[in-house]
């Protein structure tokens, strides 16, 4: 099985606040996405950049992933970034508005010539009408290895904007979009995150909105404060009931009366192999997490 990296918390922290950048050192997020895009003013864009790779260069992050989320490569400050960032070398490059697999291919060619180090990938959002209808060669993407193809970010408010759906609790009309992309993401074996949640205040909404995003298959969460990460870790972990689980299920398949099997009872219900599969995953997960502890 390849190595599980917990992405169960994603934390967008604004690359013109430098005591944003530096406290980002002590929070339990797993990932710190440092954005040049939305959360930046156009006149500050410059600065930022230069804050943000400085940040990742000089590290102090500990085991959180490291991403930094460009502009456009269509906007004036596109191209700079992707250059800097490439310098930089965090663990991942987040493009926006990407509604093609051709953009893609396009931002690998550029990150091979820029010298950007083979281990920093590519994160894609996805976030406009058109990356929806266009999911599944989106997430085929990650099969050419030049595109760096990692993970998918759904970007909710942005679609909600250019489909004028509303975000309502349930999202009951963003629940086939979020899904499309969630099974183009698996048919091509990357991985996935939920949107943000906007009500900093609503500690329930985020809650139900992030069993959810759980319950539906999704590897974690964006995240717009702090203070939703503790919710966000604890509702993507695998809980104490389903680690017992997975281990029994695990355990009974490698008792030697059970090798050959291709479903076994246990306990009174039917575990199949594709169920043993699944075990494995989330002891494998539960134990990446302990590891980060």
């Amino acid at each position: 099985m390849t190595a599980i990296r917990p992405r169960r918390s994603a934390l967008y922290m604004p690359g013109s606040n430098a005591r944003a950048i530096e406290k980002a050192k002590t929070l339990a997020a797993d990932v710190v996405i440092f954005d040049l895009e939305d959360a930046v003013a156009p006149e500050a864009k410059g600065e930022a950049r230069e804050r943000v790779c400085a940040a990742v260069q000089t590290g102090g992050y500990g085991r959180r992933e490291l991403v930094i989320r460009v502009n456009a490569l269509d906007t004036p400050w596109g191209e700079a970034d992707l250059a800097a960032a490439a310098a930089a070398a965090p663990d991942a490059i987040l493009v926006p508005k990407v509604s093609s697999a051709e953009a893609l291919v396009a931002v690998g060619r550029r990150l091979r010539h820029l010298g950007a180090p083979e281990r920093t990938r590519v994160w894609a959002m996805v976030e406009t009408p058109l990356a929806i209808l266009q999911a599944e060669p989106i997430a085929r993407a990650a099969r050419d290895p030049e595109t760096r193809l990692a993970c998918l970010v759904m970007g909710t408010n942005d679609l909600a904007k250019d489909t004028r759906a509303r975000l309502l609790p349930g999202r009951a009309a963003m629940l086939p979009w979020l899904m499309t992309a969630l099974a183009a993401a698996r048919a091509h074996g990357i991985d996935i995150l939920d949107g943000v949640y906007n009500a900093l205040s609503d500690a329930e909404g985020f809650r139900i909105e992030c069993e959810q995003g759980r319950d539906c298959g999704f590897d974690g969460k964006t995240l717009i404060h702090p203070d939703q990460i503790a919710a966000a870790n604890a509702i993507f972990a695998p809980s104490a009931e389903e680690v017992a689980s997975a281990r029994a299920i695990v355990a009974a398949f490698e008792q030697p009366e059970n090798q050959g099997k291709g479903a076994i009872n246990l306990g009174g219900r039917m575990v199949e192999r594709l169920h043993a599969e699944m075990a494995m995953r989330v002891l494998a997960l539960a134990e990446a997490i302990a590891a980060k502890a």
